[in-house]
C-alpha cells in the first residue's frame, strides 16, 4: 500500500502536474508556518495527502468522530482504516463482505463501523479489534445506505433495492421493523432525536417515517430524478440530499417550517450514466456542503450564498463521496480510480 505526500509543496505554488488544484484562493487560518516558511491550516503531513492501497472503486469515505482515522469502502469488498496523521498509513482491512461495500458509517461513540453491501447485509465492526460484531441479513437485494442514530438506543436503518428500509437495534436479533416503498431505496437518515428515518429512492421523493407510528408522516418532493445521498445537518435542523437530477438540495425539517420545505438549491455537479450513488455531506458548522460528482471533481458550496467556493481536480474517475473533517479545514475524498485525497482547504 502506498502512501504519496507532496512535501515542501503548496497546492498553489506547486510546479508541473499535481494531484489537486484548488480553483480559488484557499482558506487560510491563523497557524504557525509549516517547515518551509508556508502558511498552513491543518495538522496535516502534507497540504495533499494520496491514499492508495484499494484494488478497486471506492464507492463510501467517513472520517471517524475524533478526526483521527478515515475509513473507506470499496468495490474490492474491503474496508480500510488510515491514519489522518502522519504519512496516512493503511492500519487495518476489514473483511468479510461478499460483494462491494455501498455505504459506511461510524457511530456516535467512534467504537463501530456500519457497513451496507451489495451482498445484501449490513455489518457492524469494532474497530479497535477489526473483528465483525454483526452481521445482519434480512434484505433480498443490494442494501444502499445505512445510518446510525445519533442519540438513545444503538439503532441502525438500512434501505435496499428490494424496496424495503429496515430499523435494527445492534443488541437484538433481526430488523425490529421493516418500512416497505413500491420502488428501490437508495439512501437513508436518521432524524436528529432518532424518532424519524428519511428514505429517498428511484421515485424521486424523500419519505419521512415517524417510527412509533410507522408511517409517512411527509413526503418532500421537488427533485427531478433518483436520490443518491441524504446527510442531516448537523444541529439536526435540515436534511441535504444529493439527486441524479444534477441538484442538491436542502430541507427544512423544523416542526413549524412552511410547506415547501426545500430552502435551497445548489447546482454544478454531475451525474452520468455510470449511474452510481454520489453521497453529500455538511461541514461540521453547517456552512458549507460538498457533493459527489460524476466529472471527476471535488464541489463545494457555500450554503448562504449557494456559491461554489470550491472545484477541485485531480481524481481520474467519478467522486463517489466527499466528507469534511470533524474539526480542521480538511476535505476528504474517494473516487473510481481507487484513490482517497486528503487536502487542505
Amino acid at each position: 500500500m502506498q502512501v504519496v505526500s507532496r512535501e515542501g509543496e503548496n497546492a498553489l505554488s506547486a510546479v508541473g502536474p499535481r494531484p489537486m488544484d484548488w480553483s480559488t484562493v484557499p482558506y487560510t487560518a491563523p497557524q504557525a508556518p509549516g517547515p518551509n516558511g508556508k502558511q498552513r491550516t491543518s495538522s496535516l503531513e502534507s497540504p495533499i495527502m494520496l491514499l492508495a492501497g484499494h484494488q478497486s472503486g471506492i464507492y463510501t469515505m467517513k472520517f471517524n468522530p475524533a478526526g483521527t482515522v478515515v475509513a473507506s469502502g470499496s468495490h474490492d469488498r474491503e474496508i480500510f482504516l488510515w491514519n489522518v496523521h502522519g504519512d496516512c498509513k493503511n492500519f487495518m482491512v476489514l473483511k468479510g463482505h461478499k460483494n462491494a461495500v455501498l455505504d459506511l458509517q461510524w457511530t456516535t461513540d467512534g467504537s463501530q463501523i456500519i457497513s451496507a453491501s451489495a451482498d445484501k447485509t449490513i455489518r457492524a465492526w469494532d474497530v479497535e479489534t477489526g473483528e465483525q460484531v454483526k452481521k445482519m441479513v434480512e434484505h433480498s437485494s443490494f442494501v444502499n445506505s445505512c445510518c446510525p442514530s445519533r442519540r438513545g438506543p444503538p439503532l441502525v436503518v438500512s434501505g435496499s433495492d428490494d424496496g424495503t428500509a429496515k430499523l435494527w437495534d445492534l443488541r437484538q436479533r433481526g430488523a425490529i421493523q421493516t418500512f416497505p416503498s413500491r420502488f428501490q431505496i437508495t439512501a437513508v437518515s436518521f432524524s436528529d432525536a432518532s424518532d424519524k428515518i428519511f428514505t429517498g429512492g428511484i421515485d424521486n421523493d424523500i419519505k419521512v417515517w415517524d417510527l412509533r407510528r410507522n408511517e409517512v408522516t411527509m413526503t418532500l418532493q421537488g427533485h427531478s430524478d433518483t436520490i443518491t445521498g441524504m446527510q442531516l445537518s448537523p444541529d439536526g435542523s435540515y436534511l441535504l440530499s444529493n439527486s441524479m437530477d444534477c441538484s442538491l438540495r436542502i430541507w427544512d425539517l423544523r416542526p413549524y417550517a412552511p410547506q415547501n420545505r426545500c430552502v435551497k438549491i445548489f447546482t454544478g455537479h454531475q451525474h452520468n450514466f455510470e449511474k452510481i450513488l454520489l453521497k453529500c455531506s455538511w461541514s461540521p458548522d453547517g456552512s458549507k456542503v460538498t457533493a459527489g460528482s460524476a466529472d471527476r471533481m471535488v464541489y463545494i458550496w457555500d450554503t448562504t450564498s449557494r456559491r461554489v467556493l470550491f472545484m477541485l481536480p485531480g481524481h481520474n474517475g467519478s467522486v463517489n463521496e466527499c466528507v469534511f473533517h470533524p474539526s480542521e479545514p480538511i476535505i476528504g475524498s474517494c473516487s473510481s480510480d481507487t484513490q482517497i485525497y486528503l487536502g487542505e482547504i
